[in-house]
């Protein structure tokens, strides 16, 4: 299913494949094909894995902890810089994904929960940390949809070749719903986010746009109110305010959070 789904968001970028020549020089191809590996295969097949092996409040604790660790990366290998007032911010909007987190615990319970999931779980945030920083520095000299364009073509390439090798050629064999379904999750929930995601990253400085990823649980929340009518405590709501109060700060752009360098050590 993962890779009908970047199918369907690779078909929905095809259009740029052939009406925007690609201007990567030798180099950047390099750079390109491993955003692809990170970013599609990697990070898809772990993290899904993880989610198999552990529970979604479990999942959701691993992902919290990808603004900070993104922040961290992008001090140590972008030149970016961070003022307190932000690590402040990222610590309290991490804090907030774990309240929201840990409040829906006692509808999914931990039974299921193991240690493994978990680990693969945060391995995955470190495929998509290198996704995201190496995407920033291609899209430097590249419009945001060019970059998604080639990295998800690429990266579904060999996302088909892992999955052929491994399960055998997929079934076709599904409900019309279904394939609605995944159609809707590539062009809306993948190919559709990744440019917006991407167009926002070329930007903002990396440390300081994996705080909104913390949206995802606070919109997620929501969403289980309105549409399921699940209940929200008063350790979830607490949550919200923190993650949009981290949001709300970084919006306005402190001064003194920009990045200080355009390389990257390894050039």
């Amino acid at each position: 299913m993962v890779l009908y789904r970047f199918a369907f968001a690779s078909a929905g970028l095809l259009p740029v494949i052939f009406y925007d020549r690609p201007r990567f020089d030798r180099s950047e191809w390099g750079w390109v094909f491993a955003a692809s590996v990170l970013g599609v295969p990697v990070q898809c097949l772990v993290q899904f894995k993880g989610l198999s092996l552990t529970t979604v409040s479990h999942a959701s604790l691993m992902v919290g902890t990808l603004p900070m660790l993104l922040a961290i990366a992008a001090v140590m290998f972008a030149g970016e810089r961070l003022p307190f007032g932000g690590w402040l911010a990222l610590a309290a909007s991490t804090f907030g994904a774990a309240l929201i987190a840990l409040s829906s615990k006692k509808a999914s319970g931990v039974a299921h929960a193991s240690t493994r999931g978990d680990l693969l779980v945060v391995l995955s945030m470190f495929a998509a940390i290198g996704w995201i920083l190496i995407s920033k520095r291609l899209m430097r000299r590249h419009s945001a949809v060019m970059v998604t364009a080639f990295v998800f073509w690429i990266g579904t390439i060999l996302l088909a070749m892992v999955v052929m090798t491994t399960s055998g050629v997929p079934s076709l064999h599904y409900s019309t719903r279904a394939w609605i379904a995944v159609a809707e999750q590539g062009f809306f929930a993948t190919a559709s986010t990744t440019v917006l995601w991407n167009w926002g990253l070329k930007r903002v400085p990396a440390s300081q746009a994996g705080i909104f990823v913390n949206l995802e649980p606070l919109v997620g929340a929501i969403l289980g109110v309105s549409l399921l009518h699940e209940d929200l405590g008063i350790m979830a709501l607490a949550g919200g305010a923190v993650i949009i109060g981290g949001a709300v700060y970084f919006s306005y752009k402190p001064e003194g959070s920009s990045p200080v360098g355009d390389t990257l050590p390894c050039d």
